[in-house]
């Protein structure tokens, strides 16, 4: 019987509004605050007026079904910019504030989007280039001419995926997915007027989707996060307190040192929803706010199932179930064939029901991985494949248990190693690379590129390389790739090893990877000698002194982060991660940690 079966269904979805319900607010309450962005205040009249003006600058330029790349970060002028997307029937490709400069041509060759927005330095050369009257100024749209690839009909956004072809995917989300979720998800949190929602979430992170609408379509008022809070648990739980957030989104990677260290009393904070990544601890019985462990990949509307743990703790030491399907979802665990199998059976997952995705903007790959649903599964005809292992309880909550292909996450961010190895391999002296997942050290998951040097650098051997700088590949890699898709280190090889099936043996590669010697300059002070320990451990490189920068030296900013947190709890002091970072070499870093230890009455 189909009840014993791995399906499950959500509870009937109902259909929500976007743009619509926005305006809605803008007319009902046009004095409320829609958005605060540091020491101003925009009105949802205010707002409304401006992406009225942005969208007027654009008509007839861009159009229903047109492709809107937006390269802003966190700001009034992304507000806008999304809403007059919305107001034209243009489809919103959200890139964020640094996508890299051969990645964004990538995306303009190939997609070839009608317009892309952005600060005028940005932009890639050639179209014809507007100027947009916006608050934060200097921002641009550069309108290309030519065709851009076919978007599926009724796409309210696309937003890129890391792709296995070493291109980028682009996701086509309908309206009604997106309305059916934000009515789902607004329900979920009680968000209306008078609350305030962080706008934290990278911009090119489908759930900064989610947390952009759900703040405009409910009468709230959205509070954009300052940079330093994403690099700095400490400082984002201090910014809730000091903004009045009330319901909040975090990535995994910041949400656990947020869950793993005291939670302050008197946060406004009611709801917090997490997702990116395996939660690997449960709330404590200090936290206040109800905790949402959320899942879904961007190919079913940011959200697919939730788990909620409310205040008090009693939720185990575990890592906490992924939960069951919201809304209008249908989720299934799969056999090899797409078959359910019994619930208590390991399988993939599959997801069908009314948040699935149009699709991708490229239908060999949609047919690839949108398949029919299997016969006897009400509520979808078809499913995603997601290439997640999961297994359903025999009370329908899922847990999950990893990936079935070789994706893997870093900080959070879905990476395709292949996109990582077509990077490398643009370079004319790179034969092939092989991009490998290891854990780091202190936790978490780094990136590892085996590189073969072609004929043009063989002068020596590829493993020496031929007078080729490791260093200088992963510099040249950098533009193409998003912050954590950039490998830590870069390993020179003769050659690849096979597996039976002859295909590279990765944890072959991984496991001839020789121990880094210690660099032999230690620290002349205790505190130089901590800090070099972290570092090490933190950024996953054995070979680090005193004289190397944390972030040209692999450092990221999950690694900072974690950075802050152990100097907080050996020294007790509070740093802040602008600071920290621009310390020339990590002599001075520790130099910082020594000043602010012997005055702990000093603010950093």
């Amino acid at each position: 019987m189909m009840e014993s079966l791995s399906v499950a269904s959500g509870r009937p979805y109902r259909d929500g509004a976007i743009l619509d319900l926005f305006t809605s607010w803008a007319q009902r309450t046009p004095d409320a605050p829609a958005l605060i962005d540091g020491e101003r205040t925009y009105s949802y009249a205010e707002l409304d007026r401006l992406a009225d003006r942005t969208a007027e600058a654009l008509r007839g330029k861009v159009g229903p079904g047109d492709l809107l790349g937006v390269c802003l970060g966190h700001s009034v002028s992304l507000v806008a910019v999304t809403l007059a997307a919305a107001k034209l029937g243009a489809v919103h490709l959200p890139l964020g504030p640094r996508p890299g400069e051969r990645r964004l041509r990538a995306v303009a060759e190939q997609l070839r989007p009608a317009c892309l927005v952005g600060e005028p330095d940005l932009l890639p050369p050639g179209g014809e280039r507007l100027a947009l009257d916006l608050p934060t100024g200097g921002v641009v749209a550069a309108l290309a001419s030519g065709t851009q690839v076919p978007v599926p009909a009724g796409t309210h956004y696309a937003v890129l995926t890391s792709g296995s072809t070493g291109t980028p995917k682009a996701v086509a989300v309908t309206g009604p997915a997106l309305g059916a979720m934000l009515r789902w998800y607004r329900e979920l949190t009680g968000l209306g007027p008078g609350e305030r929602h962080s706008l934290l979430i990278g911009v090119a992170f489908d759930p900064h989707v989610m947390e952009l609408w759900a703040g405009l379509t409910s009468g709230a008022a959205l509070v954009v996060a300052p940079e330093t809070v994403r690099w700095d648990s400490g400082a984002l739980t201090d910014w809730w307190g000091e903004a009045g957030i009330t319901v909040a989104v975090l990535p995994t990677p910041l949400a656990e040192p947020v869950l793993g260290r005291p939670w302050p009393a008197g946060l406004a904070l009611r709801h917090l929803t997490v997702g990116g990544d395996r939660l690997r601890r449960a709330p404590g019985p200090d936290v206040t706010a109800t905790v949402h462990n959320a899942y879904g990949p961007a190919e079913a509307t940011v959200t697919t199932t939730v788990h909620t743990m409310a205040p008090g703790g009693g939720h185990g030491d575990g890592a906490p179930p992924i939960g069951l399907p919201i809304a209008g979802a249908v989720v299934l665990v799969t056999d090899e064939d797409g078959r359910p199998v019994p619930r208590g059976v390991s399988g993939e997952l599959r997801i069908g029901g009314r948040g699935l995705a149009a699709g991708y903007l490229d239908p060999e790959l949609t047919a690839l991985r949108f398949l029919d649903a299997p016969e006897g599964v009400d509520g979808t005809d078809r499913v995603y494949r997601t290439g997640d292992r999961v297994v359903m309880r025999a009370d329908g909550v899922l847990e999950f248990q990893g990936r079935l292909d070789d994706q893997v996450k870093v900080s959070g961010v879905r990476i395709e190693p292949a996109e990582v190895e077509a990077a490398f391999e643009r370079d004319p002296r790179v034969r092939r690379a092989v991009v490998a997942a290891e854990q780091a050290p202190a936790g978490g998951v780094r990136l590892l590129a085996f590189v073969q040097v072609g004929d043009g650098g063989e002068a020596g051997g590829a493993a020496s390389g031929g007078g080729i700088d490791p260093a200088r590949l992963l510099d040249a890699v950098r533009p193409w790739l998003p912050e954590q898709a950039v490998p830590s280190a870069v390993r020179l090889v003769d050659r690849f090893p096979l597996d039976a099936n002859g295909k590279v043996d990765r944890r072959a590669l991984l496991a001839a990877v020789p121990p880094e010697p210690a660099a032999a300059e230690e620290g002349d002070t205790p505190t130089e000698r901590t800090v070099l320990k972290l570092c090490r451990e933190l950024i996953g490189r054995a070979d680090l002194g005193l004289a190397d920068n944390f972030l040209a030296s692999g450092g990221n900013s999950l690694a900072a982060a974690r950075l802050l947190e152990a100097l907080e709890s050996a020294y007790g002091i509070r740093l802040r991660a602008p600071l920290v970072l621009r310390q020339p070499d990590l002599r001075a870093v520790a130099r910082l940690v020594e000043e602010r230890a012997a005055a702990p009455a000093a603010t950093a």
